[in-house]
């Protein structure tokens, strides 16, 4: 074995996956071993994601060394970093990838990798693992796309590079795992299975809390009959219910949408799946299409129900072009889910109230929430880090754990948050029943009254102490 492929993501040690239970294969890594095995490089990988911590540091202490190479995220640090540490002691050269350890470059080499790779993995594996065999710091200036530190301790960096054509690549290799613990998780949790495909790499919208350390601001799309091909062979393979089309962005582009449909008609498929978007890119004839492919659930990034908000992060949408896309998509029976942020740096009270509202006039079919948190690299974090505050140490936390000093605590955004629910809760039985129970709708104006008071209250009392 040339290289073992693996990442930090242990589903069992995931209590809120545990109760959702729709998990996806890593299409990262599976995209590098199909790659390097193209190459003539001998690749397994260890799936993480149904294992244990001790298979993998068992396979790691009795296994030939080699070496590792991990993904890690924002969310994964924690475990990458142990993961790390394991497979030094036990002799391995190690490589950290993936969207965090370029921001992070320096930290994660002193924790245990040997070299940290930015940006897309495919073209600088097939130099660096030859570069690693050396075990020259020299051999390592030649490789573009990584950083790691010379025998003085200083960082190098060398420039990255990008596959500009992704028709040529292999499908993600799902041979090198049990992608049967997928589908039968699926099917055991949901009564459906199902499987994700990507039809392109990156975004290149602006949003300024986003990380683009993996794809930049490019965006490469296949053509739609290569990502036909695939999804045809993994419906005569697996034969899944439902796809999950994982772009960032699955509608970015109208004639690519037109012609992918076009050509599922003409070969007779389609498939349910559902998928992310932007509300400016979605009009009627967008989503006449998704729903003759099959949509039924489509994404969007709201954010904020505030315009000052929104243009603050740079989003590119407007409040009621987000009320547009899902009125259209709903129209055409297509479920949307919408995604919602508090606590950007800036937001008041009104615009917390304009959220609620916002959420509930567009009456989206699910919603989720989350404090927004600055992650490195992004225009956010540049904007507050001189107030980023953290409690713990980099190795054991992660940045969602960061601080923004003068933001209002979690536990107000909760508050927030119950609020939110309830007004959307009262808003669905008006709107729903014809004649609603008086004493129910009583009860809930009544909670709502007093969840708002606590907001409030909660709002003011960190005005007093500011």
């Amino acid at each position: 074995m040339d290289l073992l492929l693996t990442h930090g993501y242990f589903l069992y040690e995931d209590e809120k996956e545990l109760q959702i239970m729709r998990p996806y294969p890593p299409l990262g890594l599976l995209y590098l071993c199909s790659h390097l095995r193209a190459k003539g490089v001998a690749v397994e990988v260890f799936d993480s994601t149904f294992s244990t911590r001790q298979q993998l540091y068992d396979l790691l202490c009795t296994g030939k060394p080699s070496v590792l190479g991990v993904y890690a995220n924002l969310k994964t640090r924690p475990v990458v970093v142990e993961i790390l540490k394991a497979a030094k002691e036990a002799g391995w050269k190690t490589i950290a990838g993936g969207p965090e350890p370029v921001s992070y470059a320096r930290e994660y080499l002193e924790a245990g990798a040997d070299v940290v790779v930015a940006g897309e993995g495919e073209l600088v594996l097939e130099e660096l693992l030859p570069a690693l065999r050396e075990g020259s710091k020299s051999a390592l200036t030649a490789v573009k796309g990584i950083a790691f530190l010379d025998d003085d301790g200083a960082l190098h960096r060398t420039p990255g590079r990008q596959i500009a054509n992704l028709d040529p690549q292999p499908w993600p290799a799902r041979d090198a795992i049990d992608f049967g613990k997928y589908l039968g998780a699926w099917r055991k949790h949901h009564g459906v299975t199902s499987v994700s495909l990507l039809c392109a790499r990156g975004c290149p919208y602006h949003c300024n809390w986003c990380s683009r350390t993996v794809f930049g601001n490019t965006h490469r799309r296949r053509t739609p009959a290569k990502v036909i091909d695939e999804l045809q062979w993994m419906l005569e393979q697996y034969s899944p219910t439902m796809a999950w089309m994982a772009d960032d962005v699955f509608t970015i582009h109208h004639g690519w949408l037109y012609e992918y449909a076009a050509e599922m008609k003409r070969r007779g498929l389609r498939v349910p799946f559902e998928c992310i978007s932007r509300a400016n890119r979605i009009d009627a004839k967008v989503a006449d299409t998704l729903a003759e492919l099959g949509c039924f659930r489509i994404w969007v990034g709201s954010e904020s129900g505030s315009q000052r908000i929104l243009d603050d992060m740079e989003r590119g949408v407007s409040v009621e072009g987000v009320r547009a896309a899902v009125d259209l998509c709903r129209s055409r029976g297509i479920e949307t889910g919408m995604f919602l942020m508090w606590g950007y740096d800036g937001e008041e009270l009104e615009d917390i109230e304009a959220s609620i509202g916002h959420v509930k006039k567009t009456c989206p079919d699910v919603f989720l929430t989350t404090v927004v948190y600055p992650v490195k690299g992004t225009g956010y974090y540049d904007k507050v880090a001189d107030r980023i505050v953290t409690s713990a140490s980099w190795e054991k936390s992660s940045d969602r754990d960061l601080q923004v000093r003068g933001r209002r605590s979690r536990s107000f955004y909760q508050d927030v948050d119950r609020l939110l629910r309830s007004e959307v809760e009262l808003g669905r039985l008006l709107e729903g029943e014809k004649n609603p129970n008086p004493l129910t709708v009583e009860a809930l104006r009544n909670r709502i009254a007093e969840e708002r008071t606590g907001v409030y209250a909660g709002w003011n009392a960190m005005e007093a102490r500011q």
